[in-house]
C-alpha cells in the first residue's frame, strides 16, 4: 500500500535520503532516486562540490519511521522523519522529502523478536542462510528484529516489507543495548569511521557529515540525538573547558552566528591543546586530529550527552 498523507511509514531499503524538495536533485543524484537507491554508487559519482550540495537534507536508514504529510509530483511524498529530532525545524522531527518507493507502510520488523542493530560498516540481507541477495547496503546502526535462531552462522531477520525474514551474517549484528553506554563505546564506534567520505546530510556509512557521525554513534547504542549540530548542543549538558574526557562533544560559531561544527573529543586536553574525531567539511573525510588554529578560535564549547 503507498504510503498516504497523514498516516506512519516505514523506510523500507537500506538508505533512503531525504530532499529538500522534489525539484532541487541534480542529475548527479540519479542513483539515490532509483527504487532500490545505490548509495555507495552515487557517494562515489559525485565531486568535492558535488558532496555539499545543500539539496540533501539528511538520511533515514532501514525501518525508520515517518509521518507522511503530503504527496508531491511523481512519487514524492512530503514527510517528517520521526527518529531525527529537528525542534527548529519541527517538532515532530526532521522535514523533506523522499522518494515513495523508499518506504512501506507494512512493518513487520517493529511488532515482534528481540531488538538487534548492525555493528559492522555494512552488511547484506539475504534471502536464506548464504542465499542470494535480498538487499545489500544494510549499515551501521540499523536496527532490526531477530526471527528466530540463527543457523549455521546466520540469523533471521525481520525487515519492512516483506513478509518473509532475511538472513544476516550473525556476526555482523549485536542486541541492541538497553543500557546508557560509556561515552569512550561510543568514541570507537565513531572511530572505526575514520577517512569515511564527508556528505552533507550523510547519515550513513556510505558518506556522512560532522553532526551524522555524532548521530550515528550514539544510535548504535540506542541513543537518540537531534540531528542538527545546533540542536545537539541544546540537547548536552555544558561542561567548562578543560573538563571535557574522550567522547564528550566540542561546539563551533562564529560571532554572533549560531553552531555550525561539531567533533567528538578523542583524547584529553593537555597545555590547552586539543584533539577531536569529526566529519571534516575541509578535507572532505572522516578525521581524528588536534585542533588547528581556525577550529580553537571558533570553539565555543565542550559538550557531555
Amino acid at each position: 500500500m503507498a504510503p498516504r498523507p497523514g498516516h506512519q511509514a516505514v523506510v523500507q531499503v537500506p538508505v533512503a535520503t531525504l530532499w529538500a524538495a522534489p525539484d532541487a536533485v541534480r542529475p548527479i543524484d540519479g542513483p539515490a532516486l532509483r527504487d532500490c537507491p545505490d548509495v555507495a554508487g552515487w557517494v562515489a559519482g559525485m565531486d568535492r562540490d558535488q558532496q555539499v550540495g545543500d539539496c540533501v537534507l539528511t538520511q533515514l536508514l532501514l525501518g525508520e519511521p515517518v509521518l507522511v504529510t503530503g504527496a508531491g509530483p511523481d512519487g514524492w511524498v512530503r514527510v517528517v522523519a520521526l527518529g531525527q529530532p529537528a525542534a527548529k525545524l519541527d517538532p515532530r522531527g526532521y522535514p523533506g522529502w523522499l522518494r515513495a518507493a523508499h518506504l512501506t507502510t507494512t512493518d513487520a520488523a517493529g511488532r515482534s523478536g528481540p531488538a538487534l542493530v548492525v555493528d559492522v560498516r555494512r552488511t547484506t540481507l539475504h534471502l536464506a542462510p548464504d542465499g542470494p541477495t535480498a538487499l545489500a547496503g544494510v549499515v551501521l546502526g540499523t536496527r532490526l528484529r531477530s526471527a528466530g535462531r540463527p543457523t549455521d552462522g546466520w540469523r533471521p531477520v525481520r525487515v519492512p516489507g516483506r513478509a518473509d525474514p532475511l538472513w544476516a551474517p550473525e556476526g555482523d549484528l549485536v542486541p541492541l543495548p538497553t543500557e546508557w553506554p560509556e561515552a569512550k563505546e561510543v568514541l570507537a564506534v565513531a572511530e572505526r569511521l575514520r577517512d569515511l567520505v564527508y556528505v552533507w546530510g550523510g547519515l550513513s556509512t556510505d558518506g556522512i557529515d560532522c553532526s551524522g557521525l555524532v548521530q550515528l554513534a550514539w544510535r548504535r547504542y540506542g541513543v537518540l540525538l537531534p540531528r542538527d549540530a545546533d540542536d545537539q548542543a541544546e540537547a548536552t549538558v555544558a561542561l567548562a573547558l578543560d573538563d571535557e574526557r574522550p567522547g564528550d562533544l566540542y561546539f563551533f560559531a562564529r560571532p554572533g552566528r549560531r553552531i555550525h561544527h561539531v567533533g567528538i573529543v578523542s583524547a584529553e586536553p593537555h597545555g590547552g591543546r586539543r584533539r577531536m574525531l569529526h566529519a571534516c567539511y575541509l578535507t572532505r573525510r572522516v578525521v581524528e586530529e588536534e585542533l588547528p588554529a581556525d577550529r580553537v578560535a571558533t570553539l565555543v564549547g565542550a559538550h557531555r550527552v
